[in-house]
């Protein structure tokens, strides 16, 4: 049987059509309707004929699960035959006898149970909450564990890195900047070891790291926040995990996207482009995939079984591979920004823009001689790393923490590599230690956000590659004239795009809890100026004045709105615009116009030049992008309904 489940604030459904297998229904047993509720649709299938009672029953222990976890007591169960996608599906009466089973199991353990009916054409229409244990997906055989999720099962494939991961066994410490480390372990939900109280972030990160539990358990509070400013929404239409981003959300991405690009091509990154699927069959890929903890997506195309990319790798090494390169050329740095990157998370570990299945990922490689050109490569990418996490907004001291991970061999042969870091850093940090190397790499770092929730993703990572010169057969002419096997540096500067609007709304979630207003870096506000008239015989000055800012290249926009000045004000505090002019005759007979600041909070007295000399100041070295959306508000649409 394959179930589908939502968590809906309501679903309702009226009969509209029998089929033959229809009963006959009074006019009052055709409509329905169940608020706050489990909304299961399920579909029998033939390999659950003469299994009935074990199927109902696990499907029961699995509804019974997930309400207790969502706090709802209300289930719809509902036949939904189209969730077979081509399987053959049962006989009716096998459906039957499982639907009503399952309705009285549910009903013995106190759920309040609707069933819609049987064998008709039905309209319904449902809400659902969208947050991220919102919605799942069930494969439940007589025979295997009650529940089983199996979302995604045959358009994924679950590399042998992924499940040795889970067996990997290591040490964890504290590693502070002159060399002294700590071990550190986990006991009663607490961190044993070491004195946090100065490094409270640098516990919460060690706790969710050594816990090793990635579920999301309650609704991450940048979710609401990237609703309520049309950044970002989930996409009903497509897989959990892929979202949907509104002008205000794109013009952010393509901000972030173009300052990374500057700065790792400013680095010396060669930006290329490649495919979004490779063969699943082909022989060095299919290795390299099994050698990286990530599981994939499967795409079935007219001439091969297909994966969709879950980073950069693949197309810059095989593009590396087909290259005649020198020892001169070294460090040869490749770079990508991949729209997109896809991985099938699991279902619980989804969130919001945190952790997606599709995301966009800024991936420079550098291919180096040996391991230590690429200990000190991996130096001066930890300043980039540290220039485009400032340029993000992020304050190193206050918002980052740090981690290392390395095979213990490679610290006893290299343990310059690690003292630098350690020093760089300036910070006690998390270490964790490997006996053996089982992934492609010896070392890696990480730059890490802790958010609302205690919950760390991390941001930058960089990582020191011995094997995969051996798996994609890449080469470079030594000065000896022969071909040797290049190291190779995996970074990513400062992470997934959508994973740093993450953070900057987490950070401003956690200002807002201090106190302070919630606010976006300038650069990267959708609008920075809005100019607000007092009545419509003031759109024309107020069109002046946004005319004069656009020449400067600053982002503004005008409420033209017919409300009254409080209302428009109002606005743009929830708009979280750094900047709000209010124009009616006093201000345009003043030399002055009085601004209100965001981020202060206050109002002050400025003139246009003087606006116009602290946002470009403010903005000095950032990239800049027009608004997309009409600069008036009265024509512009509403995306979402906060």
């Amino acid at each position: 049987m394959k179930e589908l489940i939502q968590h809906v604030d309501y679903v309702q459904w009226q009969a509209k059509k029998k089929t033959k297998l229809a009963g006959e229904l009074k006019d009052d047993q055709k409509k329905g309707r169940m608020e706050e509720c489990l909304f299961a649709r399920f579909a029998t299938e033939v390999e659950d004929e003469g299994h009935e009672k074990e199927v109902a029953k696990k499907a029961v222990a699995d509804l019974i699960k997930i309400s207790d976890q969502l706090k709802t007591k209300n289930v719809v169960f509902y036949p939904y035959v189209h969730l077979l996608y081509g399987a053959k599906p049962s006989k009716p009466r096998t459906a039957l006898e499982i639907q009503n089973l399952v309705k009285d199991g549910l009903e013995k353990k106190g759920l309040k149970v609707k069933l819609s009916p049987f064998g008709w054409y039905k309209e319904f229409e449902m809400k659902c909450k969208g947050h991220p244990l919102s919605e799942w997906s069930r494969i439940i055989r007589a025979g295997g564990e009650p529940g089983l999720e199996k979302e995604g099962a045959e358009e994924q494939a679950v590399s042998e890195a992924v499940k040795k991961e889970e067996l990997l066994k290591s040490k964890f410490y504290i590693l502070e900047p002159t060399g002294k480390r700590h071990e550190i372990k986990i006991e009663n939900g607490k961190i044993k070891g070491y004195n946090f109280e100065k490094y409270p972030k640098l516990e919460k990160m060690c706790l969710y790291e050594l816990a090793k539990n990635r579920t999301v358990d309650k609704q991450p509070p940048h979710i609401e926040l990237m609703k309520k400013l049309e950044i970002a929404d989930y996409e009903p239409g497509s897989d959990p995990g892929n979202l949907r981003f509104y002008p205000n959300g794109r013009l952010i991405k393509g901000l972030l996207e173009d300052y990374t690009t500057r700065e790792v091509v400013d680095y010396g990154g060669m930006e290329v482009e490649a495919p979004i699927m490779y063969d699943y069959e082909h022989p060095v890929l299919k290795k390299y995939l099994n050698r990286f903890p990530a599981r994939q997506y499967i795409v079935k195309t007219p001439n091969k079984e297909c994966f969709l990319r879950f980073s950069a790798c693949f197309g810059q090494f095989l593009m590396a591979h087909d290259a005649t390169i020198s020892y001169k050329n070294m460090p040869l740095k490749i770079y990508e920004m991949t729209r997109y990157s896809f991985r099938t998370e699991k279902r619980g570990e989804l969130a919001g823009l945190r952790r997606l299945r599709a995301f966009t990922m800024p991936d420079v490689h550098a291919l180096c001689t040996d391991v230590k050109q690429a200990s000190e490569e991996l130096l001066v990418r930890f300043n980039l790393a540290e220039k485009v996490l400032k340029g993000y907004g992020f304050d190193k001291k206050d918002d980052l923490e740090f981690a290392m991970r390395w095979v213990k061999e490679f610290e006893d042969e290299h343990p310059e590599v690690i003292k630098d870091l350690a020093k760089k850093w300036g910070r006690p940090m998390l270490v964790e230690v490997w006996d053996k190397r089982f992934f492609y790499f010896v070392m890696k770092y990480e730059i890490n956000f802790v958010d609302a929730l205690d919950k760390a993703a991390t941001l930058t990572t960089d990582q020191i590659d011995v094997e995969n010169g051996d798996t994609y057969d890449l080469n470079y002419i030594g000065e000896d004239g022969k071909e040797h096997r290049p190291v190779i540096l995996h970074m990513s500067p400062g992470g997934a795009i959508e994973r740093a609007i993450y953070a900057l709304l987490e950070k401003a979630y956690m200002d807002q809890q201090k106190g302070k207003k919630g606010i976006l870096p300038l650069w990267l506000s959708p609008t920075q100026v809005r100019v607000c008239a007092v009545s419509d015989s003031h759109n024309k000055a107020c069109l002046k004045i946004a005319e004069e800012l656009e020449k400067a290249n600053i982002r503004v926009d005008i409420d033209d709105r017919g409300e009254s000045v409080g209302k428009k004000i109002s606005g743009s505090e929830k708009e979280w615009v750094p900047y709000t002019l209010v124009i009616g005759d006093k201000e345009l007979k003043a030399k002055k116009i009085p601004v209100r600041v965001r981020s202060s909070g206050k109002v002050v007295d400025m003139s246009l030049a003087d606006l116009v000399a602290e946002i470009q100041k403010k903005c000095e070295g950032m990239v800049f992008k027009k608004l997309s959306l009409p600069r008036e508000l009265s024509r512009r649409p509403k995306f979402t309904g906060n």
